[in-house]
């Protein structure tokens, strides 16, 4: 019969179901967004010079490119306006997608933790789950700043910059540091920010964005769902689980426009990094640079192949398949809370639990930043090279400590870590003017400490979740994954139900 179906219930000569698959995995697409962002972003920079815009018409290019009305550009011709609408347009793009996660991350943080929380059970059962986790992050922030000290000690970066370059560079970012320093002593005291942990108003917290109280309260709220009868605590985790869902969603549907976003934000990037001060901070970069990737290549890979369930090992290959999208949106974001919802969908590909996986990256994203934590070893180390200050041991166990508390205190936003460094330098006397030398290429390297960042919550997450027996095969995570991904596609591109006839 014509048209009828099949013994196995499919349809008979109709199209294949199922999701659209790309040409080449999300993964490779934003790989070659990113590389080909770079290539743009030099070209920009190394071609588009002063010389160029004044060639169209253009005196003052950063007022012509912010759109103030100047007289030095009233010759500014049609070449040099579409210029500014291609450079207006990539940079919101870019803007545009972080803008997005970044709606995204606070109402995936609040959802999924209510739902992990209220699905534990018990108390006692958030208080293991918490206090793995916490173990967790504490060893590999420790052993962070230990690898960060120890690649300071035996590159010894500060020895390559002579003291030409550190006056020009200290000179020119002078008023930068001092607002710096400033922001650092304004910054509130450990008490006070114990105090704070507790927000007073748990929506203003939601509105601006602070984290650490969001957690808070979303931890309050899940243990109060566990705390009351079944009955009344359902409908409310049904809402909340749906609410997951739904922000899950939406970020699957940007991880679409990823890969041109990476682009524009790369290119931006790129093009406006002075190069000029490199030479005398290249060893410093390449110390940096190496402490993220022993990190990154070494200690989290071991981490997870050894302390994961024997038949189900997370080795190096299946961390970096998962993991390779919040990897590279990381980077070209600098911001490890905007890339939170990506970093959630990762893990789950990776194999984790849902309830570990929303518990472990949320808490993750806040007080788990081991990239800082060695950016902020190395840099105290390379500075005290350059100002001659003779670190003892007793300094080098106080820049560990001060290093792995300052990266729980930083922000998730670019340049976060910045800020809070002069009470590291503070804490062993090394000049805090020394800010200056680091400012220079700040930009990238926080690009890479977010990279680990990131991939140190996930790292946690496949420990913990191996040692709670909620850590899926990389088979089951994919046809989950793939699942998922057909039922968001069957809503965007619905199939017309086949007549079957009489």
């Amino acid at each position: 019969m014509s048209g009828g179906l099949s013994p196995s219930g499919s349809v008979a000569g109709s199209v294949k179901l199922g999701r659209p698959r790309r040409r080449f995995p999300l993964h490779v697409l934003i790989l070659i967004a990113l590389v080909v962002g770079v290539a743009i972003g030099l070209g920009v920079h190394f071609f588009w010079t002063p010389n160029v815009w004044e060639s169209l018409g253009v005196q003052d290019s950063a007022a012509f490119l912010e759109g103030k009305s100047s007289e030095t550009n009233a010759e500014a011709g049609f070449v040099a306006h579409a210029a500014r609408v291609v450079v207006r347009l990539a940079d919101a793009i870019g803007k545009l997608f972080l803008n997005a996660l970044r709606m995204i991350a606070v109402p995936i943080v609040v959802t999924s933790l209510v739902v992990a929380i209220a699905s534990l059970g018990s108390p006692g059962t958030l208080g293991r789950l918490g206090g793995r986790t916490i173990a967790v992050f504490l060893f590999t922030g420790v052993v962070s700043t230990i690898i960060g000290l120890v690649v300071a000690g035996v590159v010894q970066p500060g020895s390559f910059v002579d003291e030409q370059v550190r006056e020009q560079l200290v000179n020119a970012r002078a008023a930068e540091v001092a607002s710096r320093v400033k922001q650092a002593q304004e910054a509130p005291g450990v008490w006070r920010q114990l105090i704070d942990l507790i927000p007073i108003n748990p929506f203003k917290a939601l509105a601006e964005g602070q984290f650490l109280q969001i957690i808070i309260a979303s931890l309050a709220l899940g243990v109060g769902l566990i705390l009351i009868p079944k009955a009344s605590a359902e409908p409310v985790v049904r809402f909340f689980a749906g609410l997951t869902e739904a922000v899950t969603a939406i970020v699957r549907l940007l991880m679409w426009a990823a890969p041109l976003a990476v682009l524009c934000l790369m290119a931006s990037a790129v093009a406006t990094l002075g190069l000029g001060v490199l030479g005398g901070l290249v060893a410093y970069c390449l110390a940096v640079v190496g402490g993220l990737g022993i990190i990154l290549f070494v200690l989290y890979p071991c981490l997870t192949l050894l302390l994961t369930p024997r038949g189900n090992k997370v080795g190096w290959g299946r961390f970096f398949r998962a993991l390779a999208p919040a990897q590279f949106l990381a980077f070209s974001s600098s911001s490890s809370a905007a890339t939170l919802p990506v970093t959630i969908a990762c893990t789950k590909r990776l194999g984790v639990s849902d309830r570990v996986t929303s518990f472990v990256c949320s808490l993750g994203t806040t007080i788990n930043m081991d990239g800082t934590a060695l950016y902020q070893a190395i840099a105290a180390g390379f500075l005290a090279q350059i100002y001659g200050v003779d670190l003892s041991m007793a300094d080098r166990i106080t820049i560990s400590i001060m290093a792995t508390l300052v990266a729980i205190g930083s922000p998730g936003v670019p340049g976060g870590s910045i800020t809070l460094m002069a009470l590291v330098l503070q804490s062993v006397s090394i000049p805090v003017e020394g800010i200056a030398l680091v400012l220079a290429v700040d930009r990238l390297l926080d690009m890479s400490r977010t990279v680990v960042n990131v991939s140190g919550d996930a790292a946690a997450a496949a420990v913990v979740a191996g040692w709670e027996r909620e850590l899926l095969t990389e088979e089951q995570a994919r046809a989950r994954s793939e699942a998922e991904g057909r039922e968001i596609d069957s809503h965007l591109h619905p199939h017309p139900q086949p007549h079957r006839s009489a």
